[in-house]
């Protein structure tokens, strides 16, 4: 998620890079014999979440049976700092490592080859994965590609309509095809409905975010509304990516050559994945216009997209108010706790109104009363 800008800059580790280095260097001579890593790197995209170090591996010998993969450029996904303060309250490296192989080996997306998965924390603190590192340009999240000066503000209409149509269709792909008994490890925690398991555990996340902490009334009254917008008929069960955004897509021209970033993977309708695409790209819009630019009204508009995806799966998403309050609203609890972040590490001072770290609190406010 991006900061806005002209706010301070947002701590995202409080781990030393080369310490990092010294000890992944370590761990990767126990899997790979005369193998060192090179040009290791902490990326300026580094998320809030997870953290990210690409990496070149240089050969000395043959390695083992057990390490066969002509691996040479990779990307390590480490959990995040426990003692940074993190945007969720944990961090499951395997779970995100299953959901990766599954996509690879049941669906046509292009998913990163992931090579190792490392669970005993002492090599580097917590534990990570491995895999394969995809050349390619992403839409930038700061400045938001919404903004003037980057490749996907810059191209013509009909390539941002390109690009647009292939990620829509990542989302028909992964939904057509993806087997849900397969990825029963993704179910919520609690009963009933994925959906209604999917919010619980949504609820619980503020629970854990404000312990401790000023509640929000802009959060409280979405999820007050969400209730009373709740489908008649909850839909077909997916594999939802979760994070479905373009900013999670490393793009080779206009077409997607990577889909990244399954931390948040679930089990629920399908609307769960093209309302969060569909809003994500509004909520950079209306930072943007907010801000005195144009942004972009005519990408990922909510109508075209969802005729979109009526095409390519005939499947008619239904609901859309409600999942688009929904992606809204899961949108602003992480900024809660983004914002409520910035506090602990003394970057922003305590705001009179809690809702003043909601980002999107006039979305969220407008959606819930019904005039967005």
């Amino acid at each position: 998620m991006a900061a806005a800008p002209g706010t301070p800059r947002i701590r995202r580790t409080t781990r030393d890079p080369e310490e990092l280095a010294r000890r992944l260097a370590a761990w990767l001579a126990t899997v790979r014999p005369g193998a060192r890593p090179a040009a290791v790197t902490v990326p300026d995209s580094n998320g809030m979440s997870s953290e990210t170090l690409l990496f070149d591996i240089e050969e000395t010998g043959q390695g083992t049976p057990s390490a066969p993969l002509p691996v040479r450029r990779c990307v390590l996904r480490l959990a995040a700092d426990p003692n940074a303060y993190t945007v969720f309250p944990s961090y499951d490296m395997t779970r995100q490592f299953r959901v990766m192989r599954l996509v690879a080996a049941h669906t046509d997306l292009p998913v990163p080859a992931v090579h190792w998965l490392e669970t005993d924390p002492a090599h580097l603190g917590a534990e990570f994965f491995v895999m394969e590192r995809v050349e390619g340009r992403v839409p930038p999240d700061a400045m938001p590609y919404t903004y003037a000066g980057n490749w996907l503000h810059s191209a013509t209409d009909a390539e941002r309509a390109r690009l647009e149509h292939a990620s829509i269709s990542v989302l028909a792909r992964l939904h057509d095809q993806a087997p849900v008994p397969e990825a029963g490890f993704l179910a919520g925690k609690g009963s009933g409905s994925p959906l209604r398991r999917h919010v619980e555990d949504l609820r619980a996340y503020y629970g854990w975010v404000v312990e401790g902490r000023p509640r929000s009334p802009v959060v409280e009254a979405a999820f007050t509304r969400l209730e009373e917008l709740w489908p008649a008929e909850e839909g077909e069960t997916v594999l939802s990516w979760g994070d479905a955004r373009i900013g999670n897509i490393i793009y080779d021209g206009f077409e997607p050559a990577a889909v990244l970033d399954w931390e948040m993977a679930a089990l629920g309708p399908r609307e769960l994945d093209l309302a969060w695409a569909i809003y994500l790209h509004r909520f950079f819009h209306d930072l943007t216009v907010a801000l005195g630019q144009e942004g972009l009204p005519d990408f990922f508009r909510r109508t075209a997209a969802e005729e979109q995806y009526a095409r390519l799966t005939g499947y008619t998403p239904r609901d859309m108010d409600f999942h688009t309050l929904y992606a809204c609203l899961r949108h602003a609890i992480v900024m809660l706790r983004v914002g409520y972040r910035q506090i602990h590490f003394g970057e922003v001072p305590p705001p009179a109104d809690p809702d003043d770290l909601v980002m999107n609190r006039a979305a969220l406010k407008a959606m819930t009363e019904g005039h967005y």
